[in-house]
């Protein structure tokens, strides 16, 4: 519904003005004076006021100068009975939509009021896109055929058919949602046909990649900074959580915030109030919270790494998206759909998977779970040189298999990345490695003995053989990661690019490494 805020010191007025925009559909919000419109639009968030020029204590020019000292883009109208060129100067000047002169037709003032709405949607449409496009804000998962809802979700297995009745029951509910899985299974899938059967669709859906983000970014980007708040700080920038009013907000990988910025996101749910960063002025926001986490948030909980109050909150709504293994029914339905996406995409003409590369992949585990599988599929469909892909053509692909991402190790979400893979393409792009390096030193020194490999219980239908080549796969992609990332001085988009891996799957490698103590602790 939307929202208009009228501001005068007259009763009458206020009212004629009032019962005017609400026979035009319009809710209406209503203050005697500067003070009181300042503290209904932090509280309430109208989509535009309309304020009379002349009024005690606090004018009309005054008020609109004190609206923009928190917020660029509210689309203020005024009404003056002294319309001068001088105060439409000054008015325009300060950011006012237009003005109204006093006495004016109805037809007139909803003419203007209209007009300042449709103006503030598009400025702040134009912030939730530029904000969705922006370095850390995820992704939009928008499908190529149009899909929408419920639509979005590709299977047919009993474990999806449980995940469609969960988004069905919590979509209509203002509850925070947790959702909960493996990396590459779909959760922001989830995420964004729960927000599009919601009585929230048609309103912004923002995400946010927590784990892409520094602490003060991270901070940055939820709650938005005032001008001068730090440097660098030129402009007031609003944040996430304001962008997403009266929408939804994904808080992709949760379980990489800080506790810092976990006390301030508990604020936000608690009071649904936020502070931008330099500033003590709270700001009301009406925003669903939707999160997402590959790690076992009770784990990092109990371990002290995430607030036990934050989780709580957060997980009002829980969803569980099960591994691709565990509903390999889906497969085939899953690789029709993406070769069939990729195809339309592109421009090229219908492909279709032959028995035999069927078979291939329901034989294969899927580490990286659905995301792989895509993957897989664009990489046979772009490849492939008649009207069937085969199996010969995907079968190297998937010839040796990663283990399994853990949730509680908290895998990259990126791609599946194989070791030798990622030594044979940095030794092409950057020549040989050095076998006297620091990189090899800064490795072995920290790798895991053999003792510990043999001692290892043996995996269910694999020969101990198999677990020591698996273990020396893994040494040969730390030692070809450290090494590269030496040779760059540090540098880690140059790095990636050379190890054809992206910075998001690099920097978590390395971070997981070192909490595991097996590189040094200075990379």
């Amino acid at each position: 519904m939307t929202t208009v805020l009228v501001v005068d010191d007259k009763e009458m007025l206020r009212d004629s003005v009032g019962v005017t925009l609400q026979r035009a559909g319009f809710t209406i919000l209503a203050a005697s004076d500067g003070a009181a419109a300042l503290e209904m639009i932090t509280r309430r968030k109208p989509d535009a006021v309309i304020t009379d020029l002349k009024m005690p204590n606090m004018t009309g020019v005054e008020l609109l100068a004190s609206i923009r000292e928190f917020d660029d883009d509210l689309p203020v109208v005024l009404m003056t009975a002294f319309g001068t060129v001088e105060t439409a100067v000054k008015a325009m000047s300060l950011g006012a939509f237009t003005y109204i002169t006093k006495p004016f037709e109805g037809d007139e003032l909803l003419i203007a009021v209209k007009r300042a709405i449709e103006h503030g949607r598009l400025k702040r449409e134009n912030a939730v896109l530029k904000a969705n496009s922006s370095s850390g804000g995820g992704s939009t998962t928008d499908e190529p055929n149009g899909a929408t809802g419920m639509s979005r979700l590709i299977g047919e297995s009993d474990a999806m058919r449980r995940v469609r009745e969960q988004i069905t029951a919590i979509a209509t509910s203002q509850g925070s949602a947790l959702i909960s899985g493996e990396s590459g299974v779909g959760k922001e899938v989830v995420a964004r046909a729960i927000h599009e059967m919601s009585d929230r669709d048609g309103e912004p859906y923002l995400a946010v990649n927590c784990a892409a983000l520094s602490e003060s970014l991270l901070e940055s980007e939820l709650f938005g900074h005032e001008k001068g708040a730090f440097t660098g700080a030129d402009m007031l920038r609003k944040g996430r959580f304001e962008l997403a009013d009266h929408g939804t907000l994904l808080l992709d990988e949760v379980s990489e915030v800080r506790p810092q910025i976990q006390a301030k996101l508990l604020r936000v749910l608690q009071e649904r109030t936020l502070e931008r960063v330099g500033s003590s002025q709270s700001i009301g926001v009406d925003v669903r919270v939707i999160a997402t986490t590959n790690r076992d948030l009770p784990v990092e909980v109990d371990a002290g790494r995430f607030r036990g109050d934050l989780y709580y909150r957060l997980n009002v709504l829980p969803i569980e998206i099960p591994p691709l293994r565990e509903r390999m029914e889906d497969v085939p339905v899953l690789a029709d759909h993406f070769v069939g996406a990729v195809c339309r995409r592109d421009g090229r003409q219908a492909r279709d998977l032959s028995d035999d590369a069927l078979r291939v992949l329901l034989s294969y585990p899927w580490p990286g779970n659905v995301r792989e599988l895509q993957n897989i599929c664009e990489r046979a469909v772009v490849l492939s040189d008649g009207d069937s892909i085969d199996a010969d053509l995907i079968r190297v692909w998937l010839s040796q298999p990663s283990p399994a991402p853990s949730r509680t190790q908290g895998h990259s979400p990126d791609v599946v990345t194989r070791p030798m893979a990622i030594a044979e393409h940095a030794s092409q792009t950057n020549g040989h490695f050095n076998g006297h390096s620091n990189g090899a030193a800064a490795v072995a020194t920290m790798s895991r003995p053999a003792a510990h490999v043999e001692a290892a219980p043996e995996l269910e239908d694999h020969s101990p053989i198999i677990q020591q080549e698996t273990r020396l796969l893994d040494d040969i992609e730390r030692q070809a990661i450290v090494e590269t990332l030496l040779r760059f001085n540090g540098h880690r988009q140059k790095t990636a690019k050379a190890l054809g891996i992206g910075v998001r799957t690099l920097g978590l490698k390395l971070k997981k490494w070192k909490e595991d103590e097996l590189v040094s602790p200075s990379l």
